[in-house]
């Protein structure tokens, strides 16, 4: 016997917008069917800041999702239990999410372990904000074109 998961997956402060045409998503607030993309500070030692620098190289990381965990990130507001997140994707994509439990938990797993959700014991109360389009305090992030990107709370 199966026990039930209540624990409830929650988007961490972290910058995300939308683009692309919608697909394949539940029928659930917040949620648009769009891909997702993820915007991340690094993080530089002394020396790497130099290096980086020098290189000319990026500030932050791009973490575009692909259409299973841009669900699942929608998803993840705080008021669905894995459970329920589990259902959703099970009766959204059937087989290409089969096993669906399996599958589910094992995004929800990876993108805990590189701090992007947490997963509460109770439902999300507004602590901090999670939607689209906004630079978490403490973070600096790039100028960057924002025409193809959406930020509506769908």
């Amino acid at each position: 016997m199966a026990t039930e998961d209540t624990r409830y997956p929650t988007r961490l402060p972290v910058w995300w917008g939308r683009h692309g045409s919608p697909g394949p998503h539940p029928l659930e607030r917040g949620v648009s069917g769009k891909l997702v993309t993820l915007r991340i500070e690094k993080k530089f030692n002394r020396l790497e800041a130099f290096i980086r620098k020098v290189l000319r190289g990026p500030r932050e990381l791009k973490r575009p999702l692909d259409d299973l965990n841009s669900v699942i990130w929608e998803l993840a507001d705080g008021t669905r239990s894995v459970d329920d997140i589990v259902g959703l994707m099970d009766i959204t994509f059937h087989e290409k999410v089969a096993p669906a439990k399996h599958r589910t938990e094992a995004a929800l797993m990876q993108m805990q372990q590189i701090r992007i959700i947490a997963m509460l014991k109770e439902p999300f109360e507004k602590k901090w904000h999670i939607g689209p389009g906004q630079i978490p305090d403490g973070q600096k992030l790039d100028e960057i074109d924002l025409s193809n990107y959406s930020f509506e709370e769908e």
